[in-house]
């Protein structure tokens, strides 16, 4: 899949150690770039650095001081060109059944986490310029039971994409989404590995199948290149058609 040359370019990628994380992380490194892969999870981590001899930091995504350490660790290596943020979690329960615990956990997980990320690497690219990739989900663009707390995180994050873009263009720098539809990676094995519920998130896309993290790295890839480069504050739906289209009776 990668057509990119990233020679002599410098990446961070956040949430480094999960499916879509990972698979982004090794896209880079054979496309040419120096990557540094932060996560919370040190054996996935530590394994994946080993992999691709990369340099990394873990973090906890709902402090911000985390990765403010971590772009310290980073700007050893040289200039950051770009960050992407894979952090995220899953949870359906209505908002009836979602207790403070889990609702404060998913704000931190992907909204916080986010937020810090950016906050960071933009304070690093501000000299030079570069493009920062936020993961939303289409469940923040069309209504899906039982979806509450996650579509409110995201759609956090579709907010802070545009109102970041406007901000940090003056430097440069550009920030984009990508809002994925159900997607085949260990956090959402327990969907997809039920096929009744398989089945049924299927028919929801109207391709009829789930993505797999190849499709939503595609277009990371894409932003973070030259090709991309008058490309700014857009939510990119890579869904198969959930936040958009009606399916298929």
């Amino acid at each position: 899949m990668t057509k990119y040359d990233f020679s002599g370019k410098y990446f961070l990628v956040a949430g480094a150690g999960g499916g879509i994380g990972s698979e982004l992380s090794r896209h880079l490194k054979k496309a040419g770039a120096n990557v540094f892969l932060c996560g919370r999870d040190t054996q996935k981590l530590e394994s994946l650095q080993r992999e691709l001899d990369a340099d990394g930091a873990l973090i906890d995504g709902a402090n911000f001081a985390s990765y403010e350490d971590a772009l310290a660790k980073a700007s050893a290596h040289g200039k950051l060109n770009g960050a992407v943020c894979c952090t995220g979690s899953v949870i359906l329960k209505s908002a009836h059944a979602t207790t403070q615990q889990e609702f404060d956990a998913t704000i931190a997980a992907n909204v916080t986490s986010a937020f810090g990320m950016l906050r960071s690497s933009a304070k690093a690219m501000m000299d030079q310029g570069g493009s920062i990739v936020l993961v939303s989900s289409a469940a923040a663009q069309i209504g899906l039971q039982n979806h509450e707390a996650i579509a409110a995180a995201k759609g956090a994050i579709i907010g802070l994409t545009r109102s970041a873009a406007t901000t940090y263009a003056r430097s440069n720098i550009r920030v984009n989404c990508i809002a994925p539809g159900l997607t085949e990676t260990p956090m959402t094995a327990r969907l997809t590995s039920n096929e009744a519920s398989r089945k049924a998130s299927e028919a929801m896309h109207a391709l009829g199948r789930l993505g797999k993290p190849s499709d939503i790295v595609s277009g990371m890839l894409w932003l973070l290149s030259e090709e991309a480069s008058w490309v700014t504050g857009q939510v990119i739906g890579i869904d198969g058609g959930l936040g958009s289209l009606k399916t298929r009776a």
